[in-house]
């Protein structure tokens, strides 16, 4: 038969057994409790309730209206007066190249005109004044060539340096593009 101190001592062992099992069963609930609760600080700020649609009173927000207005109003009118000036600066450079345009089919036409007269009046006989006039003529035309030239030769320039800075342009444009492609990626990231 048992003595009453040993049944004593295993029910104490059995009690300590059960406390210490206990015990690492609290330990575990309080690591896996600190590991959810780890990151509580980021998560208030991510879940924190904000309030996107606020009512407010309306002499309030006549009052924000006329406030930007007045702010923004300037700024505004600046704008479109140099918008307008910049359109009527277009629009008058147009008409101009229209004119030079026109102006350069005239001369085109002309030289083409003074070729046909100067072919004709060398295929003909010719006495030494008409000759000296035909060279003249020829020298002219030469010098109407010359000038054409010289125009196009200008155009081209021109359309080049226009080229030049509308591939700048789109350069500057793809640059802006990948920094802000970058900015989301790092907001997103």
């Amino acid at each position: 038969m048992a003595t009453p101190s040993s049944s004593n001592s295993a029910s104490y062992g059995d009690c300590v057994t059960a406390l210490r099992t206990s015990l690492s069963f609290l330990e575990s609930s309080v690591s896996t409790l600190g590991t959810g609760v780890a990151d509580f600080p980021r998560l208030v700020n991510v879940l924190k309730s904000v309030r996107h649609y606020e009512l407010i009173p309306q002499p309030t927000l006549v009052a924000a209206e006329a406030s930007l207005r007045d702010e923004i109003g300037p700024a505004i009118t600046t704008l479109l007066d140099r918008a307008d000036a910049h359109v009527s600066r277009v629009e008058r450079r147009v008409d101009a190249l229209k004119a030079r345009a026109e102006l350069q089919q005239g001369r085109l036409l002309s030289t083409t005109a003074t070729t046909a007269a100067s072919t004709a009046a060398a295929s003909a006989p010719a006495p030494a004044a008409a000759s000296s006039n035909a060279s003249k003529r020829k020298m002219a035309r030469m010098s109407v060539g010359g000038d054409r030239l010289a125009v196009e030769g200008k155009l081209k320039a021109r359309q080049k340096e226009a080229l030049q800075y509308s591939v700048e342009r789109l350069e500057l444009e793809v640059l802006q593009k990948e920094r802000e492609l970058r900015k989301r990626l790092d907001a997103a990231a």
